[in-house]
């Protein structure tokens, strides 16, 4: 059995990830789009988690297809090497 220290840990322990667990489960909902991106229903905007432009955010999906279309002319501009 154990003892009343070890037992209340372990009781703060079980809340932390009772309460944790949901609420990851739950902090980001939506689906991604094609471009790996969808809107911040809260807090407005769009943002990405996938593909190219992961990790930003943006105002809106026409800027986010702004920026993709500058990113792959500018890619193509580039020489490839063989």
């Amino acid at each position: 059995m154990l003892a009343g220290d070890n037992m209340a840990a372990l009781r703060f322990s079980l809340l932390v990830a009772y309460l944790a667990v949901p609420a990851l489960a739950y902090a980001h909902g939506g689906g991604l789009d094609a471009y790996g991106c969808h809107h911040n229903r809260k807090a407005g905007g769009y943002h990405c988690h996938r593909g190219p432009l992961a990790g930003q955010v943006f105002m809106s999906k026409d800027a986010m297809l702004k920026e993709l279309s500058k990113r792959n002319a500018e890619s193509s501009k580039t020489p490839r090497k063989n």
